[in-house]
């Protein structure tokens, strides 16, 4: 079973039916991350070099033939933050930045032999986001990235991949509070449901024996 899986419960996340002030019944500081702005862009990046690291196994035999590149984490790291507050429009800022995205290359290599490297892509984020005022806890610029190459060729000379690459960035001013939100109480938490296959489903629904019409004498 799981929240989701046909438990019933007014204890349980969901869509909500009826007055939603039923069953509420404190306010509770719970510690969260607000987010105060976010922006999100999406680009593609054509001839990106891919510098390799990590390579495995460690000596491939040269040239390599690129397979894919995908992002390892969904969080980027920012770099060189500049945050430039505007006086002709109150709250907001230009916010700088470079946005770097680790991710795992696969390759082969001249022998066939499967491989994979670890690499970087970097891209540079200049947008207009509200920033609040200052305060005794410091807000943060957070980056949640994606990144995905499907298209690459290798370099001879430097050992690196040129690769093509559609990236997502999400941009966001937060701080950590704790935050006053009405609730319901604590979660009923379902019984697990073990996952099973099923195979001899289809098997076991047949009749034991066939089910045709005995043959009558004429």
């Amino acid at each position: 079973m799981s929240f989701f899986s046909n438990f019933q419960s007014d204890k349980c996340p969901g869509s909500i039916s009826g007055n939603p002030l039923t069953g509420m019944c404190e306010k509770v500081c719970i510690q969260a991350q607000k987010i105060f702005d976010a922006c999100i862009k999406q680009i593609q990046i054509e001839n990106y070099t891919l510098t390799l690291t990590d390579i495995t196994p460690a000596e491939p035999t040269y040239p390599l033939t690129f397979i894919s590149a995908r992002s390892t984490t969904s969080t980027g790291n920012i770099t060189s933050l500049n945050i430039d507050r505007l006086a002709d429009k109150p709250g907001c800022a230009r916010v700088q930045a470079t946005v770097s995205i680790p991710v795992e290359v696969l390759f082969t290599d001249a022998n066939g032999v499967e491989g994979v490297a670890l690499s970087t892509v970097s891209v540079s984020e200049d947008v207009l986001l509200f920033v609040p005022a200052p305060s005794i806890m410091p807000y943060k610029a957070t980056a949640e990235v994606s990144a995905v190459c499907a298209e690459g060729t290798f370099n001879s000379d430097t050992n690196t991949f040129s690769v093509n690459a559609c990236i997502t960035t999400i941009l966001k001013i937060a701080i950590d509070v704790e935050i006053l939100v009405p609730s319901y109480g604590y979660c009923a938490i379902p019984p697990a449901q073990d996952y099973s296959q099923e195979v001899c489903a289809g098997f076991f629904e047949l009749p034991l024996y066939p089910q045709g019409k005995n043959c009558s004498k004429q």
